[in-house]
């Protein structure tokens, strides 16, 4: 359909399960591309029934926060500014944010607060944009 699965998601949020699929596309996304994503996977899900107990289905953007997983996520993510929370503390802290610098296997560059930063990507919990207002 063009649009690029970000994500996927099964949680569980108050006493209701949620399945989540995340989709992106140049430009964004609208509602009407999350209706028309809807409207094409959840009869296939609803025919497979991969989930045996009762969930609700939604289709979403991943938001200005995008999480970013894989390596396509973070060439597009180079020269922005991101947030990294990592599994145990480098440098002082479990959380880094910094302009992402350079990508390169096993480690993560940015800039932090004037300082070149290296993650060791096995250190990574999570990256995501960082909403800057």
């Amino acid at each position: 359909m063009g649009y690029e699965l970000v994500d996927v998601e099964y949680v569980k949020e108050g006493p209701n399960w949620y399945l989540r699929l995340y989709i992106d596309k140049e430009g964004g996304i609208s509602i009407d591309d999350c209706v028309a994503v809807n409207d094409a996977t959840e009869p296939i899900i609803d025919k497979l029934d991969p989930i045996e107990s009762a969930y609700i289905f939604e289709v979403s953007s991943p938001g200005l926060d995008r999480p970013i997983k894989t390596e396509r996520d973070y060439q597009r993510s180079l020269g922005k500014k991101i947030e990294i929370s990592l599994f145990a503390q480098q440098g002082g802290s479990k959380q880094h944010i910094g302009v992402l610098k350079e990508k390169r296997e096993g480690a993560v560059v940015i800039e932090e607060n004037g300082k070149t930063v290296e993650i060791e990507e096995k250190n990574i919990a999570g990256a995501r944009l960082a909403i800057e207002f």
